[in-house]
């Protein structure tokens, strides 16, 4: 191919906060695809916590980005050019592309997105995020119809499809926020039961008001200091869902464990961390019910969208604000 690809790469691991100088842009030539491989045109580039932690080099789930390599990060685009069976130009996919214009790929690690989709659902309620809070309240959590479900990180990505789908399965949802416009969102919008500002509330009394009958299931996207008042307020036989602690992403000092985490013996419960990709055999059939409440109205998403690749290491910094609200996108070329 005769364009160009902008990548943006990282060039050292962040202590606290990312910083611009720990990212560097390059340009170089499309790389073309030998047998089985697929060149593909980003179109939105998901912005997600889980990059701060790729970003470090301690030990997790995935070995981290290499100093020097291209940002990794989860993308839906265009096929331009395919040396693989599967895929043909103009056909539409997902899947880890990273941070740059044009991805030269192997076409057994891209999802071929249906037509008709909209990328930003693919990228959003549909895509990792949405089966995240899919297998993440439906298989960990476990609610049953009656329950009381408080998640955390209410506003964003995943914590928005949880509440929703606690709805659906005829549980109270509460969501926890950081501003009072999120939370009206929360409620007047997409039907939550209540919300707590935590930036201006007192948190464990709100909890305690909003949750009248205790918590069952505790969908945590934080960590920290909500984490600790939410296993006050748990039932006997809570579940205690662990998807993420994006307050502490960023500490440059040892964090301290849950000081109330006797709260789980003394109600006999349960706290369980998960990762999406256990679950990749049964994205198919998790999906197309998602896709089901989409079309009845059941689940609504907003996505949050920065123009421009070059404005991806700015935009990353919003997860970690607050200032995003839903799904957090960077659109890197027009559909």
């Amino acid at each position: 191919m005769s364009e160009n690809n902008l990548q943006v790469l990282l060039s050292s691991r962040p202590e606290g906060l990312p910083k611009a100088s720990d990212f560097e842009f390059r340009e170089q030539p499309v790389q073309d695809p030998v047998e089985g491989e697929v060149v593909v045109r980003s179109i939105y580039l998901s912005l997600d916590p889980a990059m701060r932690g790729w970003m470090s080099a301690r030990k997790s789930y995935v070995a981290p980005i290499g100093i020097g390599e291209v940002m990794r990060g989860f993308a839906a685009g265009e096929v331009v050019s395919s040396r693989h069976e599967g895929f043909s130009p103009g056909d539409r996919v997902a899947g880890v592309l990273g941070w740059q214009r044009f991805a030269t790929v192997q076409g057994k690690n891209l999802e071929k997105l249906p037509s008709g989709v909209p990328l930003t659902l693919a990228m959003g309620p549909l895509g990792m995020t949405g089966l995240s809070a899919y297998f993440g309240l439906l298989d960990v959590g476990q609610p049953k119809s009656g329950d009381t479900v408080l998640v955390s990180g209410g506003a964003g990505a995943v914590g928005s499809v949880v509440g929703q789908i606690a709805r659906i399965k005829g549980c109270r949802a509460v969501g926890i926020a950081g501003s009072d416009d999120k939370c009206r969102w929360l409620v007047e919008e997409l039907g939550f039961d209540a919300a707590i500002n935590y930036k201006t509330s007192d948190v464990k009394a709100e909890i305690k008001r909003t949750c009248p009958n205790g918590v069952d299931v505790y969908f945590d996207n934080v960590g920290g200091e909500i984490l600790d008042l939410a296993l006050q307020a748990i039932n006997r036989g809570a579940r205690i869902v662990i998807c993420g602690a994006i307050s502490q992403y960023n500490a440059t000092t040892p964090v301290p464990g849950p000081a109330n985490y006797l709260s789980l013996l003394v109600n006999r419960a349960r706290m369980e961390g998960f990762l999406i990709f256990d679950y990749q055999d049964r994205f198919g059939p998790a999906q197309a019910e998602m896709g089901q409440w989409i079309q009845e109205g059941k689940i609504q998403a907003r996505s949050d969208i920065v123009d421009g690749l070059e404005n991806a290491p700015q935009a990353l910094l919003r997860l970690f604000d607050g200032s995003n609200t839903g799904k957090l996108l960077v659109q890197v070329s027009a559909e």
